[in-house]
């Protein structure tokens, strides 16, 4: 779409694309249990918004979000954008303290929620002025339909929404909080939309594209590719309301877009191994095959050569065969293209998606970004880069390596902490970002590691803990997250937790009756796994950069948790101190039997 045709604000472009194909669906649920057309989409924000209007909710006020994926959802949130409100979700694990303290940051006017939120928000004690109940009017409370009944019936639904000026605030998105409290970043109308359309210029959208809205609407992927593109491009959204379901709902989405973390790929992928290896006979063979011609491909993909004739005889023949009954099976068999983000992945990960046959890119971003800042077309990708920065954006590598972004993806700043602020965006506009960069000849940008994160070893040496990591974690599926330590140290160790999921599979597979992550960590086998996938691993390391010990924590990590942000970053220094007694153990002299060495018949000569 040229420049000058496209919407100014988001209702803008939510009522251009209502206007599409009003009978079509907009928005679903697997199965199909719950529809909505944009025709009643359009219907029931107009009713919304004039109950808030009633309310006196208008311009420059912040309404809040507080409830599980779900299509009820979408007419509140984009109803609050009609009358140019801020509007934002909030992450439903959050605790009274925490619901008070972004409520009070953000000024909260109103609080849509689901009933069982309603006591955790009054407990915080912050003064709202009304909380909606969408599902129920416990004390206190209003329900929607309550809310709509208020509404005025000469309420000038169409002078409020063209009152919203592009650079009112859109959204607030709260950072991950990985180095301190969590900030909430100022988004506007046209960031977001710069963003869309920088997305689609790129990628090449289209009306009725299918996504998935499954991680928390708080999190600003899913605010991006689940809102924000499906207001302005018309994407049809299905919602899965619980993001462990989101591998088993594919098949019935068939999205032609999907994006999501590293790790449900590396989940995907040790599903799909698994699968294979389950068969037997022909089919156990025939599967094999066809995985090793993909694997052929994919290592041609990473060091950069082409496959021979024979090669690509056999490829296009294990796709005819299998790989393509593999990509309808998992439900991506329309894909047009597939998004990595948020966490580094290992090049291995993408180069076993891409041997499948799927169109797979990898992208960069943060809060501060409005989301997506660099992307390739899956046809231009180059596994390990993140991609090239969206048209219009201007980027500088500084002389500390940090990587630097100006133009109108930038945030206006984060909500009333100005110092912060001034401290992430200089006096020439430029945001640092605080990631460590280097873009090659064709403009492609390749992330290091974040800047503070760097291990400086008592050689004085900086090393990437992140590149270590995702060097190790490609060699082995078991690893569901890892800490390199090394800052001032003679040698790198690590603490590695074991995954779930794909530790509850192993244990089920090989007859083990306790698959608890204390009866796992102590298991010879799990640590010889571990042992030889952190030798193979280090063995495309550098020296200062292998690992030399390692301990497999009798724990498991969640989101949100002491360890992880709920978008799963690693909170380093609070593991750093949480687990300091395991980290001595690993440097001393004479380790206890928890700390292991990899497996010396992995690693290369000259350890």
């Amino acid at each position: 779409m040229p420049a000058a045709d496209r919407p100014a604000t988001l209702p803008d472009a939510f009522q251009r694309t209502a206007r599409v194909a009003p009978d079509a669906v907009a928005l679903r649920t697997v199965g199909d249990t719950q529809t909505m057309t944009w025709r009643d989409y359009a219907a029931r924000v107009r009713q919304v918004a004039a109950g808030l209007g009633a309310l006196g909710v208008g311009r420059g006020d912040t309404v809040s979000l507080m409830m599980a994926n779900r299509i009820e959802f979408y007419p509140l949130e984009v109803a609050a954008q009609h009358v140019g409100a801020t509007s934002f979700s909030v992450y439903n694990t959050s605790t009274a303290e925490r619901l008070a303290q972004v409520f009070a940051n953000t000024t909260t006017r109103l609080v849509f929620c689901e009933h069982r939120y309603v006591e955790r928000i009054k407990a915080g004690g912050t003064p709202i002025d009304v909380i909606v109940c969408i599902d129920g009017s416990p004390d206190g409370t209003i329900s929607v339909d309550e809310l709509i009944a208020g509404g005025s019936a000469d309420f000038d639904f169409e002078a409020t929404w063209r009152a919203v000026r592009p650079d009112d605030v859109a959204t607030l998105i709260h950072t991950s909080g990985t180095t301190g409290e969590p900030k909430a970043v100022e988004a506007t109308h046209t960031s977001l939309l710069f963003e869309v359309f920088g997305l689609d210029e790129v990628l090449g959208l289209r009306y009725g594209d299918r996504i998935t809205s499954f991680l928390p609407t708080a999190h600003t992927v899913d605010r991006v590719t689940a809102l924000y593109l499906h207001e302005a491009i018309g994407a049809l959204v299905t919602v899965v309301p619980d993001s462990a379901d989101i591998i088993t709902a594919l098949p019935d989405v068939r999205p032609t877009v999907w994006g999501g973390m590293p790790l449900l790929r590396e989940k995907l992928r040790a599903g799909i191994e698994a699968d294979v290896a389950a068969r037997t006979g022909v089919k156990r063979a025939l599967g094999d095959w066809a995985l090793g011609a993909a694997n052929t491909r994919a290592h041609a993909l990473l060091d950069g050569s082409r496959p021979g004739v024979g090669d690509r005889v056999q490829y296009a023949l294990a796709d005819k065969l299998v790989l393509g009954k593999i990509r309808a099976a998992i439900g991506l068999d329309r894909a047009k293209w597939l998004i990595s983000g948020d966490a580094p992945i290992p090049r291995e990960t993408l180069a076993f998606f891409v041997g499948l046959g799927l169109p797979m890119t990898e992208v960069w971003g943060m809060s501060e970004l409005c989301g997506i800042a660099t992307v390739n077309h899956p046809r231009d990708a180059v596994l390990g880069s993140v991609g090239r920065p969206l048209p219009g954006l201007q980027t500088e590598v500084a002389a500390d390596g940090e990587f630097l972004v100006r133009g109108p993806l930038v945030m206006r700043g984060y909500r009333n902490v100005p110092g912060r602020t001034a401290e992430a965006i200089d006096a020439d506009g430029w945001l640092h970002t605080g990631d460590i960069a280097t873009v090659d000849d064709d403009g492609n940008v390749w992330i290091i590691d974040r800047k503070e994160e760097l291990i400086t070893n008592a050689a004085g040496k900086k090393i990437s803990p992140c590149s270590i990591e995702k060097a190790i974690k490609a060699e082995c599926n078991l690893i569901g997250a890892m800490t390199t330590v090394g800052d001032a140290r003679p040698f790198n160790t690590a603490l590695i937790v074991l995954d779930a999921e794909t530790a509850g599979a192993y244990a089920a597979r090989n007859g083990l009756a306790d698959a608890s992550a204390q009866a796992l960590a102590a298991d010879v086998q799990v640590i010889a796994r571990i042992a030889t996938g952190v030798g193979r691993g280090n063995a495309k390391l550098s020296r200062a950069e292998r690992v030399e010990r390692f301990t497999v924590l009798p724990v498991f990590w969640e989101p949100g948790g002491d360890e992880m942000t709920l978008t799963m970053k690693l909170k380093r220094k609070r593991i750093a101190q949480k687990y300091a007694v395991d980290i001595a153990d690993l440097y001393s002299a004479e380790p206890p039997s928890t700390v292991h060495e990899p497996n010396p018949a992995t690693l290369p000569v000259g350890r």
